[in-house]
């Protein structure tokens, strides 16, 4: 298994295909595994790098705190090291803050950026907002992780059809080391680069589910404020969007790397973890 010892942690990557780099950031309690249905497409046209961040997948999980600008710090060391930059970085929830802070820290090492249900900041402001943190927290310890994993499955993937789905989400969230994914989650709260985003001179594409957490209008407002953003609303679907629904997901985000691809995608023989 390939890894690049990065402060301290060993990194976990996985590489695919050949062409312009796309780098994929996972969200909060998960691994490179949240793009199992975007990898094998993508790999058709361009080398695809997905990561694991530490206390996630394969990654080492020392002890906390974490924080997403250390996250964001890892993802360059990776790049760095494997001579990847600029890539087109593509991150859901987490891994889109993660881009975020990526694309305002080190924006030459960002070609494009695809932002998945996710925002710019994490910060409870109103009493709604903060009971719904209590409530997380009091839940996780409440619960137990298997417990708390099966809530989170069934409130993203609740249709009956969605029944395996939401059964290999919950096994997953279920796997996760307790201490570090609470320290991933308090790196979350509080976070912010809302005041940088104008800086970003990159193309975004913000992409959210009609029913995620929170309404398609609160990306809207935070897109507007980035030169070289637009907003994709995929029908249907919550928080998981490429998994809910991969078919539309996977069409927006190849569109969308084509239109901003610099060179003709290469084609050839792929090589998975390497």
């Amino acid at each position: 298994m390939p890894h690049i010892h990065v402060d301290g942690c060993e990194i976990h990557y996985e590489v695919k295909g050949r062409g312009e780099v796309v780098l994929l950031l996972h969200g909060l309690g998960s691994s490179l595994l949240d793009w199992e249905m975007q990898i094998p497409a993508l790999a058709e046209r361009y080398t695809v790098v997905a990561v694991d961040m530490r206390g996630h997948g394969r990654s080492g999980k020392p002890p906390g705190p974490y924080r997403i600008s250390s996250f964001a710090a890892d993802v360059a060391q990776v790049m760095r090291a494997l001579a990847l930059g600029p890539a087109h970085v593509v991150g859901i929830s987490m891994g889109g803050m993660i881009g975020f802070q990526l694309a305002v820290d080190h924006p030459s090492l960002v070609r494009s950026l695809v932002v998945v249900n996710s925002a710019p900041a994490f910060v409870p402001r109103t009493l709604r907002e903060r009971l719904a943190v209590v409530q997380r927290i009091v839940a996780l310890r409440v619960l137990g992780l298997p417990g708390f994993a099966r809530k989170i499955a069934e409130k993203n993937l609740p249709r009956p059809d969605q029944e395996a789905l939401r059964r290999k989400l919950a096994a997953r969230l279920a796997q996760n080391d307790a201490a570090a994914y609470r320290a991933a989650s308090y790196a979350i709260l509080g976070w912010s680069v809302a005041e940088r985003i104008g800086s970003i001179r990159c193309p975004v594409l913000v992409v959210t589910g009609d029913q995620d957490y929170t309404p398609v209008a609160a990306k809207e407002a935070y897109a507007a404020r980035i030169p070289r953003a637009r907003v994709a609303v995929v029908a249907d679907s919550r928080h998981c969007t490429p998994i809910d629904q991969p078919e539309a997901f996977n069409q927006l985000l190849l569109d969308f790397l084509k239109e901003h691809a610099t060179a003709p995608a290469e084609h050839g023989e792929v090589c998975y973890g390497t």
